[in-house]
């Protein structure tokens, strides 16, 4: 186990790039002030150095809310930030204080998009967890498919992704006419549910003709987990503690 200087106190820290790519997004985001002390507390827990995205992120920035709260990244919030927006150590159920044997196993959940989607890095062996993809790659469980979709890049290079616009063309047949009014008033526990579902033929026949209310986030993560296990008797696993 290493301790918080080693992690914290490291050459060529990567915190300073990436406030320069927050600073120039090509993507509207709103960068959330971060808690010092839950910042190393997720350090330590992830036992990664403050020289990578992920540790850097973790300990300095409070989470992103992209494109007026269609996608929440998590981070190290104040308390009762504006947009109540959960850490990353509630998201993925850290333990209250720390605990050296404890590991994310299958991943780390570091995203909820408005629709339920959710964005993970793949822990050491994503095979047993049933995701596709690479150790330490950014893997994507999608709404509309039900179904973990690998990305093809890491923890860094993904966050470079979603802040260069690339969510535009990522998520164009999941929009619809007036997307944007609807998710501005949504609060950061909430996504919307569609009926008939994303998955469905119905809705990609027809995506804004769709029902569409705001619910729990947390019910629609369970709501599509469940489902996995009534189509085909899969378990996509933990998609996140909100």
């Amino acid at each position: 186990m290493r301790e918080l200087p080693e992690l914290i106190d490291v050459d060529d820290p990567a915190w300073p790039e990436l406030r320069k790519e927050l600073d120039s997004s090509r993507a509207p985001v709103e960068v959330l002030p971060a808690d010092g002390e839950a910042g190393r507390a997720a350090l330590l827990h992830l036992q990664i150095t403050a020289r990578s995205y992920l540790g850097a992120f973790a300990l300095h920035c409070g989470g992103l809310v992209l494109d007026d709260g269609w996608l929440r990244v998590f981070g190290s919030p104040v308390p009762g930030n504006p947009r109540d927006l959960p850490a990353l150590a509630r998201v993925n159920d850290f333990p209250a204080t720390f605990d050296a044997g404890w590991r994310a196993e299958a991943g780390l959940i570091v995203a909820h998009d408005v629709l339920g989607g959710v964005f993970a890095v793949n822990g050491a062996a994503p095979e047993q967890a049933g995701r596709p993809g690479a150790p330490g790659e950014v893997v994507y469980f999608a709404p509309d498919s039900l179904h973990w979709e690998a990305l093809g890049a890491g923890h860094g290079a993904w966050l470079s992704w979603i802040l260069s616009g690339a969510l535009d063309e990522f998520y164009e047949t999941l929009r619809w006419p007036g997307w944007r009014d609807e998710v501005r008033g949504l609060t950061a526990g909430q996504g919307l549910a569609f009926f008939p579902p994303l998955w469905s033929a119905e809705a990609r026949r027809d995506l804004a003709g769709a029902g569409r209310r705001p619910v729990a986030m947390a019910e629609i993560l369970g709501v599509s987990r469940a489902t996995c296990a009534q189509l085909d008797g899969t378990d996509p696993g933990f998609l996140g503690a909100v």
